[in-house]
């Protein structure tokens, strides 16, 4: 067996993503083509201590690794979490994730790893992976909406580069308010985008909507009420169940108007558990998106649907993210 020449440096060929939302956290091995090469999960919401969170998020990382190829080949980590910023490298405030305050978890990870460590905001990180390997590839001028469980985020990427803002948080469309004195958010405002057009507010519209009918409803009927079963209920004819996502267009159609107003995108691109609904939701949200948009950017924006698939996308991108930051490690 030839031996290798120690006067060349070699090159680590492979990184890690983790991608941690308010369910489950993901992560992965992904060589230097974008190809997972081993991927694997647990319930973030197994762990209220975020000691202990990070403990076994990196015990379990460090198994994943030794069983795919060794420490060896790893180069850095990336990171997409909800509310964290990549200039400070902490989550910062998440109203979803149950630790609270300002977590410095991009400084945890590399003490324990021993290795160079990026987070930044999951939103930041969807744009990102749908510039790598999505929807945006080749665009320079574009949106990414994601619409969950967990929320709304967006990230905007101006002339090839991610805008990020003073301290990381640009982009915050989910906490733009568009009802004076309307529902409660997480965040602590009222009349935030997101406490309508997330599948919580969702809910909560069809509810309201529920509560003031004057007819029967096959909601009434749902033992759960999700983005699945209203949609299901839509595609049966009910009525109010089509008034839930003709609203929640409307409000989601106008919030992004604003957006575009500002920005002049090529495109939009919506991914997320909200995009399960198809026409329900995207028909009356394109046709309140145009209604109120700029007129000069009116039928000039494409408005698309993310063809990456929802449990690969967001580590993706945080691996795409532990390729720019500078190689550093422990154990070299």
């Amino acid at each position: 067996m030839e031996k290798k020449d120690e006067s060349i440096d070699q090159i680590k060929t492979r990184v890690v993503g983790i991608d941690i939302r308010v369910d489950r956290t993901t992560f992965a091995v992904v060589d230097i083509r974008g190809e997972i090469v081993a991927q694997d999960y647990f319930l973030t919401s197994d762990y209220t201590d975020i000691n202990e969170y990070v403990a076994a998020l990196c015990e379990r990382v460090v198994a994943l690794v030794e069983e795919n190829g060794g420490y060896e080949t790893i180069r850095s980590v990336g990171v997409s979490a909800p509310s964290a910023s990549a200039v400070t490298g902490c989550i910062e405030n998440a109203a979803n994730l149950p630790w609270k305050g300002v977590i410095p978890l991009g400084a945890m990870l590399r003490d324990q790893l021993g290795l160079a460590v990026a987070v930044a905001n999951d939103a930041h990180i969807t744009a990102l992976s749908e510039k790598s390997y999505g929807s945006a590839h080749g665009m320079k001028d574009f949106v990414v909406i994601s619409i969950s469980h967990g929320g709304l985020g967006s990230c905007f990427f101006s002339n090839g580069q991610p805008h990020l803002g003073f301290n990381g948080f640009a982009g915050e469309l989910g906490h733009t308010c568009v009802e004076l004195n309307g529902r409660q958010c997480g965040c602590g405002n009222k009349g935030c985008l997101e406490a309508y057009c997330s599948e919580k507010g969702l809910i909560k519209t069809a509810e309201e909507l529920i509560a003031a009918s004057k007819e029967p409803t096959l909601l009434s009927e749902q033992q759960e009420l999700s983005i699945k079963t209203i949609a299901d209920c839509c595609y049966k004819g009910d009525k109010v169940a089509i008034e839930v996502f003709r609203k929640t267009g409307e409000i989601l159609g106008l919030g992004m108007a604003n957006y575009a107003s500002v920005l002049n995108p090529e495109a939009i691109i919506l991914t997320g558990d909200m995009t399960q609904a198809g026409k329900w939701l995207l028909k009356p949200m394109r046709a309140s998106f145009e209604e109120h948009v700029f007129h000069n950017i009116k039928n000039k924006t494409r408005i698309l649907v993310s063809i990456l698939k929802e449990g690969e996308r967001d580590v993706l991108g945080a691996s795409a993210l532990a390729w720019d930051v500078k190689e550093y490690s422990l154990f070299k």
